[in-house]
């Protein structure tokens, strides 16, 4: 018998036997079979071709027409799997039959027939093997990498909202002037800081994935160029040079020391403006706790920038593990510090900065393997971009923190038990929000993944998985708070006044969570798409609405009237959302028609 038997991966054969019948069968998946059987004095013949980048000459026929002498009786297999195991083994066989060295016509055309049918058979499966994954598989794919991506993104935003209920949650047992003071000085904290980090942490999610997905595509197709993998495996050992996460990082820093100064030398001015007078009795401990905090406006803004650039990576666990490890030493410190230490808020303050600045180097840490932190050359960095996507963020992020400090100015005018019950809502209110905001966090690297490969199909799909997604589980936080916030509350303080108000506010609390689950969902779609403008201008027109509703409502109904002006704020934040995805025109106008057909008239 003569047998040849070449595998690399799949198995396709074909086997001539059976002396006057023929007789094709052909099965394709991954791997293309051919069962071709021949006779006509050719017996037992076997020849294995494997499935992966094998190609035969169509100009030579798969047998030749030429002599076929008789051979000796050791033969060798060759094996070219995709693997690095590649040898020759040889086998005994033993010829049951020899081919004469004249070649009938008959068997001449047959063996022409074989040929062509082998060949065109090797063409079939070649063109299925290097077939493009269907836009459903890309797309379920994309579905189970958004899904992998939030889970890890739901720790991450829990950890910070939880630690921050349990800081508040032991300045409440200090009584109620001393968390009314922190409400104050922590919306003060975050008007100045989250007015540029929030911005840098959006921009870097964007900026980050869209160079990386760039940079991917540069070294695949410099592999394909060269012919051979060997450098590209050496440069995926490297440190990458991405201009986008050095800027992000150098404007981080500048941000963080200046809101540092600025918090410091203006606490005094910032807590008046907030209605807090020389003579409260919430001034004095307002400001200590305003002044420490600022200490650690710099680890925070690096930090916040830092989240954005892993999540460009498609990285959502490594910020957790550092923020796991920071905040754990935050709530060692917090009863340490407060209680034993007799330090009181400023303790917790005190307790907040450590914590940061540990969260902000180990990040640094984990970055600077896969990273080079800072370019050659400044000329590099993306500054121009920044900026201005950032300037347009800027004014939003402007626009949601007078909105909500307001909400806390007009909640301070009502006194300090108003006051601490409505800090409490908030800070309930906005944890459990944030949480699905973890979906438009991995929505927006996923979104800014794909449309920087034109895959507008499989932005759709995820868009919409998001949206059903988000919808469901703001309904599901609703319920959930409803059912449990009278009793959540008491963990936070044990005045019997602060807590009859803060029950009238379990309504503000769990009816707005599916209108918070959608706002935060749309405004990471609009960060994958980089529509930073329209974020920008229809969040102005939300704040200016909002904030009217806020300077009224509460003159006439107090508390209650706060609440409703945040519910509205939220409520238009969403409305926003819709009408920019529903409009036909602008960056989401591939979820209005066939991609695939929008794309060819393009």
């Amino acid at each position: 018998m003569v047998a040849a038997n070449l595998s690399c991966g799949g198995t396709v054969w074909s086997a001539l036997t059976n002396k006057h019948s023929r007789r094709w069968a052909f099965s394709s998946s991954h791997s293309t079979e051919f069962c071709c059987f021949l006779a006509r004095g050719l017996r037992n013949v076997e020849v294995g071709v494997g499935r992966c980048s094998l190609s035969l000459d169509k100009t030579r026929g798969f047998l030749s027409s030429s002599m076929i002498r008789r051979r000796k009786p050791i033969f060798s297999r060759f094996d070219t799997r995709l693997s690095s195991d590649r040898g020759v083994q040889s086998y005994n066989f033993e010829e049951s039959s020899v081919i004469e060295e004249e070649i009938l016509p008959e068997n001449l055309s047959l063996l022409n027939e074989l040929n062509g049918t082998v060949s065109s058979g090797i063409d079939e499966s070649n063109s299925k093997l290097t077939e493009v994954p269907s836009s459903t598989s890309q797309s379920k794919e994309a579905i189970y990498e958004l899904i992998m991506l939030s889970l890890p993104a739901f720790a991450g935003q829990a950890i910070e909202p939880l630690v921050q209920l349990m800081e508040t949650a032991f300045i409440g047992r200090l009584g109620s002037v001393e968390l009314a003071s922190a409400g104050v000085s922590l919306s003060l904290f975050n008007i100045i800081s989250k007015l540029f980090n929030i911005p840098l942490l959006s921009v870097a999610t964007s900026f980050v994935a869209e160079d990386v997905s760039k940079n991917a595509r540069r070294l695949s197709a410099a592999d394909e160029e060269e012919g051979a993998h060997g450098k590209s495996l050496i440069l995926a050992t490297e440190r990458l040079h991405l201009s986008s996460v050095s800027t992000a990082l150098l404007l981080a820093a500048c941000i963080g020391i200046f809101e540092a100064v600025a918090l410091s030398l203006g606490s005094g001015q910032l807590l008046s403006l907030m209605g807090i007078s020389q003579f409260s009795s919430m001034r004095a401990p307002a400001q200590r706790f305003l002044i420490l905090r600022a200490i650690g406006a710099p680890a925070f803004v690096v930090s916040l920038a830092l989240q954005g650039i892993f999540r460009g990576f498609k990285d959502t666990k490594t910020p957790v593990y550092c923020l796991g490890f920071g905040n754990f030493t935050a709530i060692f410190l917090f009863p340490l510090l407060i209680y034993y230490c007799h330090l009181g808020v400023s303790g917790a303050a005190i307790s907040t900065v450590i914590s940061q600045y540990i969260v902000a180097f180990a990040m640094i840490w984990c970055l600077s393997k896969r990273v080079v932190l800072l370019p050659p050359k400044l000329g590099g960095l993306q500054f121009g971009g920044y900026l201005k996507s950032g300037g347009f963020l800027i004014g939003r992020t402007l626009a949601v923190l007078l909105t909500l400090t307001l909400g806390t100015s007009m909640a301070a005018r009502q006194g300090p038990v108003a006051m601490a019950a409505h800090q409490i809502c908030v800070q309930v209110w906005l944890a459990v929000s944030l949480l699905t905001d973890a979906l438009g966090t991995s929505a927006q690297a996923l979104v800014a993944s794909y449309i920087s490969k034109d895959d507008y199909r499989t932005v759709k799909d995820v868009t919409h998985f998001v949206l059903k997604i988000g919808f469901v589980a703001g309904v599901s936080l609703a319920v959930i708070l409803g059912v449990s916030f009278s009793s959540l509350a008491t963990l936070f303080t044990k005045d019997v006044e602060v807590l009859r108000v803060v029950r009238t506010g379990v309504l503000f609390v769990s009816v707005s969570q599916p209108l918070n689950a959608l706002a935060f969902i749309f405004d990471g779609l609009h960060y994958g798409v980089s529509d930073f403008p329209y974020a920008a201008r229809s969040m102005m027109v939300v704040g200016a609405i909002s904030s009217a509703f806020l300077l009224y409502a509460p003159t006439v109904f107090g508390l209650p009237g706060v609440w409703s002006g945040l519910t509205l704020f939220m409520g238009l934040r969403m409305m926003a959302g819709i009408i920019r995805l529903m409009s036909k025109e602008g960056p989401w106008w591939f979820l209005h028609g066939d991609v695939n057909k929008a794309k060819i008239a393009g």
